[in-house]
């Protein structure tokens, strides 16, 4: 089934819940005029139908692969990224002083979400090259910016992110690659990195490497981390790839899915690096890459799930099963609706989640305000979460919508659901985001939490006189969820509050989504109030048991010893 962009869902959700408007009245964003932004999607919409949505199986039947050091991408990925490249899809966001179209990153993520519903695979490469280009924007120095943004910027060069390790993966800390100076302002860097996304590709004339590395005598742990740009041609004075760098890529993943995306294994042996930033200040500025990332992800997660939903129902409408009536296909089937409605009434939520997000991080870049950033801050692990765990879920409904077809890999479900659990993973586990959010987010003492609550409960009660039930509905779960943060923030025990971080982060985003759907149906027609219906009357109810999870603390489940653990 084609994939269609979903042009009517960003346009809805920019004009009446995310309110993209107040990121267009600002100075910063002010040249984002709603023609423009329509005239943006519009394009890039086109692009991911046409151009990258028939690599998708190309990709998954013919992966990349190693050949006598050469890394040989999946037919027609060249093409394709070509697209992305000419198109000035990479550097949307990026600083105009560099070739971007400093564009709000709300729009931006409504174009990875695309990408990533068309090609999940060939989508990872611009990406991570543009969490690269604000890390550089950030913390580089002005003459690595002049040289090396330009080319990132327009898709000339890509761009990677160098941490895990075999023995260093959620623990970054416990790396061993090492930076020696070389005494002309240049570094010598030596070690091993896995897992390295786009670690090359046969289209690129250069890949730029950030890599975490510790200097001679640093102290050990995060502490004592620096960032390098280490480039895989050095460049010439005019820019122009030069001799090649001191790195290899050892081998590729074999992974269970983005069959076209080669996951590598790098050496660097001597090879030659610049700083970026303070000397043992390296994870700061990679964790702007990182969230960055953490956000592209859990997009990457809803462009799945759009993609999935879709072929699901073209499967839907077309199957002939069983005794139904209306059309005679299974989706006149209560159970087959059921699981249709609930995929899309998720992706809504997710979607809407996402943009929020990305809307925060623009107005606190547009204003500066430090309510914003927090916002930010505290909405990307959860949009990294629930965002990658929509994908994973509706990906699996959709091969249990096509029944035993599903389970066929040429029908295509398979890979959606293959693809999809990556984006639970990399970037910080599920897991880890959560542990994020109750811990370092809620060193405000949930301030930032509580504010949010409260415009979820003041949208409400503005939705009573022509929403009742539902405001009721949204209304309660926000005032469950303030109670459990309230509960959270009083845990000085860290363990209680990681015992429950993830169920906690899910509720959040379930009274996230019930709001953001209760906002819809206000603005929309009768099928956005029943979309609504579905999800605060069947999906919404979750976040009671998820906030009685939280309560359990940890005590339960290290009352079970490593005996009882233990298989029979």
């Amino acid at each position: 089934m084609p994939y269609r962009a979903p042009l009517k869902e960003f346009r809805f959700l920019f004009d009446h819940v995310v309110g993209l408007e107040r990121v267009t009245s600002t100075d910063r964003f002010a040249d984002a005029t709603p023609d423009l932004v329509e005239q943006i999607l519009t394009e890039a919409g086109r692009m991911c139908e046409e151009i990258l949505a028939p690599l998708q199986r190309a990709g998954d039947a013919e992966p990349a692969r190693l050949e006598n050091g050469v890394v040989r991408t999946s037919e027609g990925f060249d093409k394709g990224y070509e697209a992305i490249a000419s198109g000035g899809w990479v550097g949307m966001s990026a600083d105009p002083a560099h070739g971007g179209m400093g564009l709000p990153m709300a729009v931006t993520t409504a174009v990875n979400e695309m990408m990533s519903s068309a090609c999940l695979s060939l989508q990872l490469c611009p990406m991570l090259s543009q969490g690269q280009i604000e890390a550089l924007e950030a913390h580089a120095s002005e003459a690595l910016k002049d040289l090396y943004l330009p080319k990132l910027t327009s898709g000339e060069w890509s761009g990677t992110m160098n941490l895990t390790e075999p023995q260093a993966g959620s623990d970054v800390g416990a790396l061993k690659t090492r930076a020696v100076p070389d005494g002309d302002g240049t570094y010598e860097i030596t070690g091993q990195k896995i897992y390295i996304t786009w670690g090359d590709g046969d289209f690129l004339p250069n890949v730029v490497h950030l890599v975490l590395a510790r200097l001679p005598d640093a102290a050990p742990g995060t502490r004592g981390i620096s960032l390098f740009l280490v480039p895989k041609y050095l460049p010439t004075e005019d820019g122009a790839p030069g001799e090649p760098n001191s790195l290899r890529v050892v081998s590729l993943e074999h992974k269970m899915g983005i069959h076209g995306s080669p996951t590598a294994v790098m050496e660097y042996d001597g090879a030659r690096g610049w700083l970026v930033g303070e000397e043992n200040k390296g994870m700061a500025a990679m964790f702007t890459m990182m969230n960055n990332a953490r956000l592209g992800v859990g997009v990457q997660g809803i462009g799945v799930a759009e993609a999935a939903y879709q072929h699901a129902l073209a499967y839907a409408l077309d199957r002939v099963q069983g005794k139904a009536g209306g059309t005679g296909t299974i989706v006149e089937h209560a159970d087959v609706r059921r699981m249709l409605a609930g995929m899309k009434a998720e992706v809504h939520a997710a979607r809407a989640i996402a943009l929020m997000t990305a809307v925060a991080t623009d107005m606190a870049d547009a204003t500066g305000d430090a309510a914003w950033a927090a916002r930010a801050a505290l909405l990307t692990p959860i949009v990294k979460a629930f965002g990658s765990d929509t994908g994973v879920a509706v990906a699996q409904e959709g091969v249990q919508v096509h029944g035993g077809m599903g389970y066929v890999e040429e029908t295509g479900a398979a890979q959606f659901a293959r693809d999809a659990r990556i984006c639970t993973i990399y970037e910080g586990t599920n897991g880890i985001q959560s542990m994020d959010l109750v811990a370092r987010k809620m060193t405000d003492g949930g301030e930032a939490a509580f504010r949010l609550i409260d415009e979820i409960q003041q949208g409400a009660e503005a939705a009573r006189p022509r929403e009742e039930a539902l405001a009721q509905a949204v209304w309660d779960a926000a005032e469950a969820l303030r109670e459990g943060t309230e509960w959270l923030v009083s845990r000085d025990e860290m363990q209680d509050r990681f015992a429950g971080a993830v169920p906690y982060l899910r509720a959040f985003a379930r009274v996230l989504g019930g709001s953001a759907h209760l906002t819809s149906a206000l603005a929309g027609g009768a099928g956005r109030r029943a979309l609504a219906a579905v999800y605060i009357e069947r999906l919404l109810p979750e976040h009671a048991a998820l906030l009685a999870q939280l309560r359990a603390g940890a005590g339960g489940l290290f009352a079970l010893s490593l005996d009882d653990l233990a298989a029979a």
